[in-house]
C-alpha cells in the first residue's frame, strides 16, 4: 500500500498524463502547452519524435540552415551604414596615398634646396643662378657638377662676359651654334642667363653623345670645334689642350659619360 505521499504523486502524474486518444479529456499540461506554445513549434516537436535518430539529425540540421539564412540574410547583405564605411576608408586610403606622393615630392625639393645652396656656397654666386643652372643641367641631361665647372671656366659666371672670338654669355656659345640649335634666336637673346644656360648644355650633351660618351673629347670639341677635333684625330695627333682637365678637375678628364648623372650630385 502506498504512502501517502506516493499517493499523491500517483495522482499528479495521472492527473498530467496525456490523453490516450480514447476521448479523454486533455490533461492540465496539454492544455497549459496548448495555450502558451505556438503551433510551429509543437508541430516541430512533434515531427522530431515521430522519426528515429537520423531523421532527428536532418531535420535539426535543416531548422538550423533555415534559421541561419533568415538571419544572416539581411545582415550580410551590404547596406547602406556598410557601404558608407567602406567609402569612408576608401577616401582615407586616397588621402593617405596623396599625403605620401606630397611627402615625396618635398623630399625631393628639399635635396634640391640643399645642392643649390652647396653649389652657391662653394662658386660663391648668388643662389637664383645656381638654381637655374642647376634645373637647367638636369633638364638638359647634364650632371650638376659639370655644368657648374663649365660655367666657371667658361665665362667665370658672368652673364655678359664676350670673347675676342665672339663667344657669349655664361656658356661662352658661339651665335652660329646658337642659331644653329634654335633657329631665329637673336644676339641679344644669348644675354638671357637661362637661354644661355639651355642652349650651351644642349650643345655639350650633343657633344657627349657624338663622342659616344667620352667626355674628355666632348669638352675639346666644347672648346676647340668639333671639326678641329676631328682633324686632329684623323692626323693621328692629340687635340688636348687642357681645356678638359680644367673643367674636370680631377674628375678623371680621360672617362666616359655613357649615362645622365644622377640628381644632386655633391659639388
Amino acid at each position: 500500500m502506498r504512502s501517502a505521499s506516493g499517493q499523491w504523486r500517483h495522482y499528479a502524474w495521472q492527473a498530467l498524463r496525456p490523453a490516450n486518444g480514447s476521448g479523454e479529456l486533455p490533461s492540465p499540461l496539454q492544455l497549459w502547452e496548448s495555450e502558451t506554445t505556438p503551433a510551429v513549434w509543437r508541430f516541430l516537436r512533434g515531427s522530431v519524435a515521430r522519426v528515429g535518430r537520423p531523421g532527428r539529425t536532418v531535420i535539426v540540421a535543416t531548422v538550423a540552415f533555415l534559421l541561419g539564412v533568415g538571419v544572416a540574410g539581411p545582415r550580410g547583405a551590404a547596406g547602406p551604414d556598410t557601404l558608407d564605411r567602406r567609402e569612408r576608408v576608401k577616401e582615407l586610403e586616397r588621402s593617405l596615398a596623396t599625403q605620401q606622393a606630397g611627402l615625396a615630392l618635398a623630399r625631393i625639393e628639399l635635396e634640391r634646396l640643399r645642392a643649390v645652396a652647396d653649389f652657391s656656397t662653394r662658386y660663391r654666386i648668388p643662389a637664383g643662378l645656381a638654381a637655374s643652372i642647376h634645373d637647367i643641367a638636369l633638364a638638359e641631361g647634364l650632371d650638376p657638377w659639370l655644368a657648374f665647372q663649365l660655367v666657371r671656366v667658361e665665362s667665370g659666371f658672368s652673364p655678359t662676359a664676350v670673347s675676342p672670338k665672339g663667344a657669349v654669355g655664361l656658356t661662352q656659345i658661339m651665335p652660329s651654334t646658337a642659331e644653329a640649335l634654335a633657329p631665329g634666336i637673336s644676339h641679344d637673346a644669348l644675354f638671357e642667363p637661362e637661354t644661355n644656360l639651355r642652349l650651351g648644355f644642349r650643345y655639350l650633351r650633343y657633344l657627349i653623345e657624338r663622342y659616344g660618351g667620352d667626355l674628355r673629347l666632348a669638352l675639346l670639341a666644347y672648346n676647340r670645334g668639333p671639326g678641329t677635333v676631328d682633324a686632329i684625330r684623323s692626323a693621328g695627333g692629340d687635340p688636348s689642350n687642357g681645356y678638359a682637365e680644367a673643367v674636370m678637375g680631377n674628375r678623371q678628364p680621360g672617362g666616359t659619360l655613357t649615362a645622365r648623372a644622377s640628381v644632386g650630385a655633391s659639388p
